[in-house]
């Protein structure tokens, strides 16, 4: 491969991930799929449609993911949740600190995106922020924390740590052993989410499958149009414009501190364009596409320093949290359960119960301000 062909297939692959992502905001602002909206929506009006349409997501990520391992397209050691390690500890934590975080932030951060599309600048601050907060738990101060405190604690099991991988080293073929848990866990999955009248209609589907079969797009365009088995440059297998080095899919807390250091550093003629970068600018644009479509585009600020507070409280532990889990609630939450990571499982629990903490938090701040 010549350096020309090496430079256009990186564009195409980058192209293909703005595609995605802008596949992505255009769904949510139609949809408004919304990982702490359906939690809120359970634990207030005890209504577990939009949970079921993120459990669907889930579900079809999972089930698709299964099929791309066993046809040998792309496997979970070869992600960017590839590790022998098991990092339960981080996971929890990470994963309780986001939860909480996106509760007091209004979302998460693929839902700041969408709203900042249709003219949220409240979720501009919270980009921000938690851009900031991330890249130090990245590189910064609040990494060294995470390093010498909760990712100390886990366990080596010798494997890539997800089911695959460890059903494979005990003794099951490629394909079983990638099928198998797959249609476990997707099917299970699946079964909830399917097992109401009202998450049965056409618009909770649209919103769920759409949202899994955009994250199974995304696999295929770093695991497979960006995979060079041998680089020419430094003839070692690579995936091509992911800051991980590794496969990648839909994920916004890691992207969102590369994206700062990208624009902070532009005129720096190593700083590179990555699928997480411009995943960031996708989500936007096709969320302002369809805000701007319906006249839904309108210009949103705080509502005092109350909650400016929150939101910037919030953000912080989204960033610090979301890095030490390794995603946020979609990057884990549906990206790395797909892939049956046994870290991915520990992050999306202890999101979903730091958010049910947030909302109870919320409920009972709301309470006394009465």
């Amino acid at each position: 491969m010549t350096t020309i062909e090496l430079a256009t297939l990186n564009h195409e692959v980058l192209w293909a991930a703005f595609a995605v992502a802008a596949g992505f905001g255009a769904l949510v602002q139609r949809t408004s799929f919304c990982t702490m909206g359906a939690v809120s929506d359970v634990v207030i009006m005890g209504d577990w449609t939009r949970l079921r349409q993120w459990a669907l997501a889930t579900a079809v990520a999972t089930l698709g993911f299964g099929v791309l391992t066993a046809t040998g397209v792309l496997t979970a050691s070869q992600t960017l949740y590839a590790s022998t390690r098991w990092l339960w500890l981080s996971a929890l934590t990470g994963g309780g600190l986001f939860g909480f975080g996106m509760v007091l932030s209004s979302g998460c951060l693929s839902k700041a995106l969408v709203r900042l599309g249709s003219g949220s600048l409240k979720s501009l601050v919270v980009l921000l922020v938690a851009g900031i907060s991330a890249f130090a738990t990245l590189r910064g101060l609040t990494a060294v924390w995470r390093v010498n405190t909760v990712d100390r604690m886990s366990l080596d099991l010798g494997s890539n740590a997800d089911l695959a991988s460890l059903l494979a080293r005990a003794g099951f073929g490629a394909a079983p052993a990638a099928l198998l848990p797959a249609l476990l866990v997707g099917g299970v999955l699946l079964a909830f989410a399917l097992s109401s009248r009202q998450a049965r209609r056409p618009a909770s589907q649209l919103a769920g499958v759409g949202v899994g079969a955009l994250v199974l797009a995304m696999w295929c365009v770093t695991g497979q149009l960006g995979h060079l088995l041998e680089h020419p440059e430094t003839l070692e297998e690579t995936w091509l414009a992911t800051n991980s080095h590794h496969a990648e899919s839909l994920s916004f807390v890691s992207p969102a501190a590369y994206s700062l250091d990208w624009l902070m550093f532009f005129s720096d003629s190593s700083n590179r364009l990555t699928v997480g970068i411009v995943s960031m600018f996708g989500v936007v644009a096709g969320s302002a596409a369809v805000a701007l479509a319906r006249r839904g585009f309108r210009w949103e600020g705080f509502a005092g320093t109350s909650d400016l507070g929150h939101h910037l409280a919030g953000a912080v532990l989204m960033g610090v949290g979301g890095v030490t889990a390794l995603g946020c609630s979609i990057g884990q939450g549906i990206t790395g359960v797909s892939t049956l990571s046994l870290t991915s499982f520990v992050a999306a629990a202890a999101m979903l119960a730091g958010a049910v903490a947030g909302v109870r938090y919320q409920l009972w701040r709301l309470g006394r301000e009465l």
